[in-house]
């Protein structure tokens, strides 16, 4: 079904078309969730909320092009799971890594284009919860630190430190796996 005609259907409140909305993108939203939240169990709770709340707004949709209701969906998605790292202060707990160093050397994008996409996944979800935190938002969502000092409720030099040590921790473990790989 085209993605106009499903969200149309949604806003009407037709559950056969809430079913294919889920079964169409859920495995993209619980791999954002993913990304956010280290825990399979958690991400998979944060996921069943951010439907319940898709479900609940669809009157707020507006339909303004294709690719749009996806887009809408997965803001959706971040923004529940922001709320969630908010409500449980986890931006205040992040544990600084051993051996995790403000300037390191960056891969070469032709080095991890070697590393298969699932390993380098699971790389970001190790990272403590503040630094994948910012990462995501700056590398996929594209914020800035001042936008994402304002999501998070933190300065804008703790956002761009804990992006740097995110690098650093991503850049050794790649390093790493090549070691034991290549």
């Amino acid at each position: 079904m085209e993605e106009q005609e499903l969200a149309e259907r949604c806003k009407r409140g037709d559950r056969a078309a809430y079913q294919e909305l889920y079964v169409q993108y859920a495995g993209r939203l619980l791999s954002i969730c993913l990304r956010y939240i280290g825990d399979k169990d958690t991400a998979e709770d944060l996921l069943h909320d951010s439907f319940l709340k898709l479900f609940a707004s669809f009157d707020k949709f507006t339909w303004r092009g294709t690719g749009s209701l996806r887009a809408w969906m997965e803001r959706v998605v971040i923004n529940i799971v922001l709320q969630y790292l908010r409500r449980n202060d986890v931006m205040n707990q992040t544990a600084v890594l051993d051996n995790t160093v403000d300037v390191y050397d960056e891969p070469d994008s032709s080095i991890i284009d070697m590393i298969p996409q699932d390993v380098l996944m699971q790389f970001v979800r190790e990272l403590p919860t503040g630094y994948r935190t910012v990462l995501n938002l700056y590398v996929f969502e594209e914020k800035s630190h001042k936008e994402i000092a304002s999501l998070l409720g933190i300065n804008e030099k703790s956002s761009a430190s804990q992006l740097t040590r995110a690098k650093a921790s991503l850049a050794t473990k790649i390093r790493n796996w090549m070691k034991r790989h290549v």
